[in-house]
Parts: C-alpha cells; sequence; structure tokens
C-alpha cells in the first residue's frame, strides 16, 4: 500500500508555539493575576509531560504549591474552576501572540504540505489542543490558503484519553477512511511518538529546544527540522535522500521500511 496522508502534530512540530506562544502566554496570564510566580523553559520541559493546557496547571498546583497569593481562596474553593479561568486567560494572551506574528511556521512546514497536495496526499492534524487553542495557530502561522489544505482535525477534547495514548490517531484515521500504513505522522516529542507508534502509524520526529533531551532512540527518522531551501535539516537519526531536508519521498520511505519491520518490532517503531 502507498502512503496516502501526512498527519501532523502542532504545539513544537508546527511551529515552535511552546517556547514562543505558550508559554510567555501563561507567565502573562500570572502576572495579570499578581501571582508571583513564573514557568521558566527547565521547569516548562518538566510540564510538558502533561498532556495539556489545563492538566500542567492543575498539576503545577498539586505538586510545586505555589504561592497563589489572593487567588488562593478562590483556587482552594474549586480548583478546576480557577484552572480553566487561568487557561482562558492564557488563551487569550497566546492569541494575541499569534495575531502578531510571533509564532510563525518551523521551516519546511509549508514546503511539505505543498509537496504533499501536489502528490496527492491527504493532509490532518492530530493535536493534544482544544479547537479553540488550535485555530489561532491555523489562521494567523498558517493562514487560509494552507490551512484550507487539511481535511481533517482531530483534536484534545474529542477523545477521553489525550497522547500518549492512541486515541487521537485512531481518530484522524477514521476521519480519513484509512489504515495505520497508509499514514505518516510528523511528531517533535516522546509523547507525540508513543501515541503514533501505539496507533501503528509510522512517524518522523523534527525535535525542538523543549524535546531535545527526550528518548528517540525508536524513531526511524529524527531531524532538528523539516528542512527547507536556505534552511538545510540536521540530521539525528535515521536517513535521507540525497536532499538536506526531508521530502515525500523521505516520508515513503520512513513508510516503507517500517512495512519490513517485523511484526512484533512495528509497535515500537
Amino acid at each position: 500500500m502507498s502512503l496516502k496522508a501526512v498527519l501532523f502534530d502542532v504545539d513544537g512540530t508546527l511551529a515552535d508555539t511552546e517556547a514562543l506562544g505558550h508559554r510567555p502566554a501563561y507567565n502573562r496570564a500570572f502576572r495579570s493575576l499578581g501571582l508571583p510566580f513564573r514557568w521558566g523553559p527547565k521547569l516548562y520541559r518538566k510540564l510538558l509531560k502533561q498532556p495539556g493546557g489545563r492538566e500542567r496547571l492543575k498539576h503545577y498546583l498539586q505538586q510545586y504549591q505555589p504561592d497563589l497569593g489572593a487567588e488562593a481562596a478562590e483556587a482552594q474553593q474549586n480548583i478546576d474552576a480557577w484552572v480553566a479561568k487561568v487557561h482562558a486567560l492564557k488563551s487569550h494572551y497566546f492569541k494575541r501572540y499569534m495575531r502578531h506574528g510571533r509564532v510563525p511556521l518551523r521551516p519546511g512546514i509549508a514546503r511539505i504540505m505543498r509537496e504533499a497536495r501536489r502528490s496527492g496526499l491527504r493532509l490532518a492534524i492530530v493535536t493534544n489542543a482544544s479547537l479553540k487553542t488550535l485555530k489561532p495557530v491555523l489562521k494567523y502561522s498558517m493562514g487560509p490558503e494552507l490551512a484550507a489544505e487539511i481535511e481533517v482535525i482531530a483534536s484534545g477534547e474529542e477523545v477521553q484519553r489525550k497522547k500518549p495514548a492512541p486515541d487521537l490517531y485512531q481518530l484522524a484515521m477514521r476521519r480519513l477512511n484509512l489504515q495505520p500504513h497508509e499514514c505518516v505522522a510528523l511528531e517533535d516529542s516522546e509523547m507525540g511518538l508513543e501515541a503514533a507508534a501505539a496507533a501503528g502509524v509510522a512517524a518522523v520526529v523534527t525535535i525542538n529546544r523543549d524535546t531535545l533531551q527526550q528518548d528517540f532512540s525508536e524513531a526511524a527518522l529524527v531531524v532538528s527540522s523539516l528542512g527547507e531551501p536556505g534552511a538545510p535539516t540536521r540530521l539525528l537519526k535515521g536517513r535521507l535522500d540525497g536532499l538536506p531536508w526531508v521530502t515525500i519521498d523521505t516520508l515513503r520511505t520512513v513508510l516503507a521500511e517500517r512495512r519490513q519491520l517485523p511484526e512484533h518490532k512495528r509497535a515500537a517503531a
């Protein structure tokens, strides 16, 4: 069977939304509420192990027990409602950053999407983020012309289990009416790689500053970005097909090599 669809993660894969958008937006929300703490890069990398923004906030409150100042009584009365309030404020600032052009697409994303469509491949987004959080990325980072090429979106609020569970990938494939051996996923994190593998989908990993130290030993191909002319990628694991960037032929090779693995090894590749 041939490659028929490319499935894109969002945060950290399409754009460096965590470093350039989400973390600064959380800190802006904290500041606006008069909270005395901030999330630095090192702490945020730890919090990214949680599968979503609300989960990160709640985990931080429970595990780190920060000083909430004047917000403490409200948080203690109903932690879920307070987390939702903070997350909504963070989303407001995130959208503002997106609108101001602070979070561009990563190198090679627009190129690979256009190459995929010219090759007759279908495009889908598979993300732990909510559709509300995703919309600014589609509108401001991708732009309406490129966003219109996305056929299917599977977002975090649609499943009971987010990544690293396979549910979102399974949902996307049902909507595409495709099988795992017809798809390749693009991910940036160990959590995303685990989700794709659990769904039986081959994955290419494009690392970023927040996932650089994660374990991608089971991935077939790991690169610093998809790369493009003028911004070549750095190969960390696997091989490329001649050019210093990931092409559609590269994705086809990843898929073909995965099919050749023994059945018991596919889930870990």
